[in-house]
C-alpha cells in the first residue's frame, strides 16, 4: 500500500507509533548512559538541521537527565536525491569540556557526519557520540561510529518525520520510501 502526497507515492516503512516507541527506547538508553556525567554538566544535544529537528524534539522529551539543545546546519543534498559531495556547515557553538550528543536524522554515505564530527572535535568537547534515527550502512563510503541508532534502513530514498526531499514531506508523522 502506498500513500499519495502532493502527486508522489510514498510506500510506508515505519509508522508514527513504531517511531515513537523506538525514540522513547533511545531516550532511556541515553539517560542511562549519561546519568553520572550529567550530574557534573548537562548533556549537550547538538541537532543537525533541518532534518533532525522533529526527532530531536521527541528525543529530548524522552531523555530524563539534564540536557541542553544547540543546533548546527549542514547540507550536502541541495534539491537532489544524491549527495553533492560538498558539505556546507554553519554553527556558533561553545562546546569545550561538554559531553556532546550529535543528533542526526539519517546517516548514509557518512560524509556529512564525518565533517561535522571533525569540526566539533576541534572544539575540544569532553566527549562526542552520534545518535541517528536512521542508518543506511549499505550506502556508507566514510566510516562513522553511531552510538545510538533508531532503525537500520535499506538504501532507498526516505521521507517523513523531518526527512525531506527538496524541503517537502518533513511534516509526515511516519517514514516511507519516496517512489520516483
Amino acid at each position: 500500500m502506498s500513500i499519495q502526497h502532493t502527486g508522489s507515492a510514498i510506500t510506508p516503512l515505519y509508522s508514527a507509533e513504531a517511531i515513537g516507541n523506538r525514540v522513547r527506547e533511545m531516550g532511556r538508553e541515553i539517560s542511562r548512559d549519561y546519568a553520572e556525567s550529567s550530574l557534573r554538566s548537562p548533556l549537550q544535544l547538538v541537532v543537525v538541521l533541518k532534518g533532525a529537528f522533529i526527532f530531536a524534539a521527541d528525543l529530548a522529551r524522552s531523555i530524563t537527565v539534564p540536557c541542553t539543545i544547540d543546533f548546527i546546519h549542514a547540507s550536502s543534498y541541495g534539491s537532489g536525491k544524491t549527495s553533492s559531495g560538498k558539505v556546507a556547515i554553519k554553527h556558533n557553538l561553545s562546546v569545550e569540556g561538554r559531553h556532546l550528543l550529535l543528533v542526526e536524522d539519517i546517516i548514509d554515505t557518512g560524509l556529512t557526519m564525518q565533517q561535522i564530527k571533525a569540526e566539533l572535535v576541534a572544539l575540544n568537547p569532553a566527549s562526542l557520540k552520534i545518535c541517528s534515527l536512521l542508518d543506511k550502512p549499505t550506502a556508507r563510503i566514510h566510516p562513522v561510529e553511531i552510538a545510538y541508532t533508531g532503525f537500520v534502513v535499506p538504501d532507498t530514498f526516505l521521507v517523513g518525520y523531518g526527512v525531506d526531499y527538496d524541503e517537502k514531506y518533513r511534516e509526515l508523522p511516519s517514514i516511507g520510501v519516496l517512489n520516483s
